[in-house]
């Protein structure tokens, strides 16, 4: 009978419930910064160069 309860409790409580949706949400952001750091990693590496040149230039 104490098992029965037990897993009556465990089903109905939704404390972890909210946790695991953060943690979705949260590993869906970070695919879509990997993803679009990925498709425009040659953009970014070339405005870094740029800005990086323009600093050496002027100092």
């Amino acid at each position: 009978m104490k098992m029965q309860t037990f897993i009556k409790r465990l089903y109905a409580d939704q404390r972890g419930a909210t946790a695991i949706e953060y943690a979705l949400i949260l590993s869906l952001m970070f695919l879509v910064i990997l993803a679009s750091l990925t498709v425009f990693s040659d953009n970014i590496k070339a405005m870094f160069q740029a800005v990086s040149a323009a600093i050496t230039k002027a100092g």
